[in-house]
């Protein structure tokens, strides 16, 4: 028996949800939106709204726990893509780009570095602006994350 493809969207930060709904309704897809707060989300039958308690791990919790394998996040949180990755998923960044076995063990030193650089001032932390180019990027790799989660 085929088990149903979900879309998990850590959608705090999220700027591409209206992107990833697009995606999930081309392929008739339930997509969980999952936040510490209540924000408007569009409208869809496939969209489960999920708000979960105040605390600083309470959405990636919700998603990690319940994400199994051939399933979607959409997160730019790393340790997030970890545990999702972990549990037989896919993991995407906003931008698009995939988070795979290969590259997270890069991307967590890469973030635990970055941290330390803003905690010893070396760093001000700034992200690059979030481009169209990101957001078709998005839409591609989320479009071939569905593609190879289907193959199996």
């Amino acid at each position: 028996m085929e088990t149903e493809l979900t879309i998990y969207v850590d959608a705090d930060a999220c700027p591409v949800k209206d992107e990833a709904l697009r995606v999930a309704e081309r392929h008739g897809l339930t997509i969980y939106y999952v936040s510490n707060s209540w924000m408007r989300l569009p409208e869809s039958p496939l969209v489960q709204r999920i708000v979960v308690p105040e605390g600083p791990d309470a959405a990636d919790d919700w998603i990690a726990t319940r994400i199994g394998t051939g399933d979607i996040a959409i997160t730019g949180d790393i340790p997030l893509a970890a545990r999702c990755l972990k549990a037989g998923a896919q993991a995407i960044g906003s931008t698009g780009k995939p988070f795979t076995d290969a590259s997270i063990g890069m991307a967590m030193a890469m973030r635990e570095l970055s941290a330390h650089l803003r905690e010893t001032g070396e760093s001000k932390g700034y992200n690059a602006a979030f481009t169209r180019q990101d957001r078709s990027r998005f839409l591609q790799a989320l479009e071939h994350a569905v593609q190879i989660s289907r193959r199996g």
